[in-house]
């Protein structure tokens, strides 16, 4: 556990502002973890049950130090989400999975897994040895995936692009292979949890 009165003034503030968000800006080694761990530990103090609390951590690395610091303060860790932004969404689709047309033992597609069924459907669509347009085709996909566009959707978004009824038969077929073998990209763990709380 932490020791609020050890974090000099500036730690001190977003540990104990606790309505509302909080924004911290540091730079490496300036103690954003030993904050996060103290503001955590803090609300759990006033009495904060641990399942109401998401920390979101950019890398595995961080969330395991940050779940190694709280064990240290903090009995029951497990109810607590302490995570990357993937792994978050992996867990919440997994329990939700059925409605979003998925089930619970998705796979999740690495980026060279990815790049091969891009390259597959790339073929199936006719295309051949062409580099220049499949690395457009690509591009085009993973910019789709980045707005949250279905390849429908994607159309009316580029339209003015050039090659992109391409692309777009291409993407179409990369969904339909994702569909078929129960699995996602990791845009897709993004988008699709986006979708599912929109929706519910």
């Amino acid at each position: 556990m932490i020791d609020i009165r050890s974090l000099n003034e500036e730690q001190r503030l977003p540990v104990l502002d606790t309505e509302g968000a909080v924004l911290v800006l540091a730079g490496a080694g300036s103690g954003k973890t030993r904050v996060l761990t103290a503001r955590i530990s803090h609300l759990i103090d006033l009495g904060v049950s641990p399942e109401n609390i998401l920390a979101i951590t950019f890398t595995n690395k961080a969330a395991a130090e940050m779940r190694a610091r709280l064990v240290d303060g903090i009995t029951d860790i497990s109810r607590m989400w302490v995570c990357t932004i993937h792994s978050m969404c992996v867990r919440i689709l997994r329990m939700y999975a059925d409605r979003r047309g998925l089930s619970q033992n998705f796979s999740i597609y690495s980026e060279q897994e990815r790049s091969a069924v891009v390259k597959q459907a790339f073929k199936e669509c006719g295309y051949q040895d062409d580099e220049g347009l499949l690395k457009s085709v690509k591009w085009h996909i993973s910019n789709a995936k980045m707005l949250g566009l279905s390849p429908s959707e994607y159309a009316r978004h580029a339209a003015h692009e050039g090659n992109i009824e391409t692309a777009i038969r291409v993407y179409e077929k990369y969904v339909a292979h994702l569909k078929a073998y129960n699995a996602l990209d990791f845009d897709d763990l993004l988008t699709e949890t986006r979708q599912l709380l929109r929706t519910d």
